[in-house]
């Protein structure tokens, strides 16, 4: 009889249709509101990827899951309220949580105490503290879609209990060590990820749209073309490599798209057409990692009257020197595509901030600079090592791909590309602390619409103190006088775009972010996780506090 191993998870939610997405222990038939579908196989494990089509827009509806007409969704003795979703409406208010960068370790001590007091604490989990808080709520107070911005999984990070399996496979002293190797490994990661009771509920009852970045495979993934020749000369990467692809692909990437996009998509029919789907996800992988070009991970969603694209700024990337893109032209056409049209708001989401403190962006300009050769060969070498060593590979370190950015935004802005939205909102997470940054065009640019970068990092993995030291001087007056002098020197054009950090960033506690969207209106905050009332701390479950909001449009 078949058993669910994860899920179900809502993915996809569209104004008439609803995608859903499980783990079983075998094959079997999955049955959800009356729609079924046989599961598909990928070395050994079966998942569930379920169409629910023809819905009434803006309507709730509750769900149960069924295995070969077994009821296996809700868990028995569930404390938490039947699982449901609405149907995206196209004027009544949403709300949008979103966050990045979520270590997998049991919620008890050590691991909810400080980095500070013990190296294995990660401090209280905000997404369950976001589950908690909709336990108590209203449903017409839950998030209607929650973004996962990068690091779901942290593959070079394992968790006690993902080691443990490891370590019975092969032997973790040998390269590449603590890491999930493969496919197999990498099903381990997901299972303790997402199988916590709260986090399950949260997911099968909130829309998610999720997008890779580097600890969802290797830290320091695609920094630079240096890097990846030295990752691609070990034995060992193209083993991970195809196994991380593969689990993003099954795991991740197909329930971000809406039932059009997957019914085109030729490389799921060929894994629904066979009885193991593994040997053409490992070509598909190892394919996807050696051409950029011809593999999209960006994707679209309209949440009402909001546009939302997701761009892929890690697995895409132009790395050679002198041609550094965070995306093929394949790819920014796409990009470009999907951002005209009449939105109240348009919502883009990257991984990776498009917008850092001014300092750090003039410091990454800087350092791209002398990596492409403008202070010569021996700097370029020196700052390779620099370069890796400080993780300077955001969108100040693609320069070009930076100014492109900010001249769609200014286009869109502008009204040429559509009737200019009340906002544009870049949400991004990756750097371990939170912030919302203010951005002004220049003169006769023709803006209308306001502009922010909104990023909110970590979910759980709180920088220790010494980490937060550097960054509070990197935001600092004289760390942005010492990171424009180095871009200068380097012969970096002044920036396209002037912006400042609002309020009392950055925040640095374990943190999930909500958008507020009523209309041409939009607010943000950041609620960070803070112990419970009831209970001791380390001990506590978490609850979420507000620690700033701004009205955004």
């Amino acid at each position: 009889m078949a058993e669910l191993i994860l899920g179900p998870l809502l993915r996809y939610v569209g104004e008439k249709c609803a995608v859903f997405w499980m783990e079983t222990d075998s094959a079997c038939e999955v049955t959800v509101l009356s729609t079924s579908a046989r599961t598909f196989c990928v070395e050994g494990h079966h998942f569930g990827l379920l169409r629910v089509e023809d819905l009434e827009c803006g309507e709730v509806y509750k769900y149960t899951v069924e295995l070969d007409g077994e009821r296996r969704w809700p868990l028995e003795d569930s404390e938490f309220p039947p699982s449901r979703f609405r149907t995206y409406p196209k004027k009544e208010a949403l709300q949008i949580a979103f966050g990045s960068c979520r270590v997998s370790v049991p919620n008890e001590p050590p691991y909810t105490l400080p980095k500070d007091e013990d190296d294995r604490g990660r401090e209280l989990d905000a997404l369950r503290g976001l589950a908690l808080r909709m336990r108590h709520q209203p449903v017409d107070q839950w998030p209607d879609l929650l973004l996962l911005l990068g690091d779901q999984v942290y593959a070079d990070e394992v968790s006690p209990r993902t080691e443990e399996f490891v370590r019975s496979r092969r032997d973790m002293d040998q390269e590449p060590g603590p890491l999930a190797l493969d496919f197999e490994e990498y099903t381990r990661l997901y299972r303790e990820s997402w199988s916590e009771p709260v986090i399950r509920w949260l997911f099968s009852t909130v829309s998610t749209a999720m997008i890779f970045d580097d600890h969802d495979v290797h830290d320091d993934w695609n920094t630079s073309q240096a890097w990846l020749d030295e990752a691609r000369k070990t034995d060992w990467w193209d083993e991970h490599i195809v196994g991380a692809l593969m689990s993003y692909w099954v795991y991740q990437h197909l329930g971000n798209l809406s039932p059009d996009e997957q019914e085109q998509l030729d490389l799921l029919d060929r894994v629904r057409e066979v009885e193991d789907g593994g040997p053409v996800l490992r070509e598909f992988a190892l394919r996807a990692d050696r051409e950029v070009q011809g593999t999209r991970w960006s994707y679209y969603r309209d949440l009402g009257d909001t546009r939302l694209v997701v761009i892929d700024s890690r697995c895409g990337r132009v790395l050679e020197e002198g041609k550094r893109s965070m995306l093929d032209e394949d790819e920014w056409s796409w990009i470009e595509e999907k951002v005209g049209g009449d939105f109240d708001h348009l919502l883009l989401a990257t991984s990776l901030p498009w917008l850092l403190s001014p300092g750090m962006h003039h410091l990454e300009a800087w350092n791209e600079a002398v990596c492409g050769g403008a202070w010569g060969g021996l700097a370029a070498k020196v700052g390779e090592k620099i370069r890796q060593g400080l993780d300077l590979e955001h969108w100040g370190a693609f320069n070009d791909s930076f100014d492109r950015l900010a001249e769609l935004q200014r286009s869109v802005g502008a009204g040429e590309r559509g009737e200019p939205p009340a906002s544009i909102v870049t949400l991004s997470g990756d750097v371990h602390h939170a912030y919302l940054s203010e951005v002004a065009f220049r003169r006769g640019s023709g803006v209308q619409s306001n502009v922010y970068q909104a990023v909110c990092s970590p979910l759980r993995n709180p920088l220790d103190a010494k980490e937060r030291r550097v960054i509070r001087a990197a935001v600092s007056d004289f760390g942005y006088a010492v990171g424009r002098a180095l871009s200068l020197a380097a012969g970096v054009d002044s920036e396209p775009v002037r912006w400042r950090m609002v309020g009392d960033a950055p925040w640095f506690d374990n943190q999930v972010a909500i958008l507020n969207v009523d209309g041409r209106r939009m607010s943000f905050e950041i609620d960070k996780a803070v112990p419970d009332s009831d209970g001791s701390e380390g001990h506590a479950e978490p609850r979420l506090e507000c620690v700033f909001s701004h009205q955004l449009a």
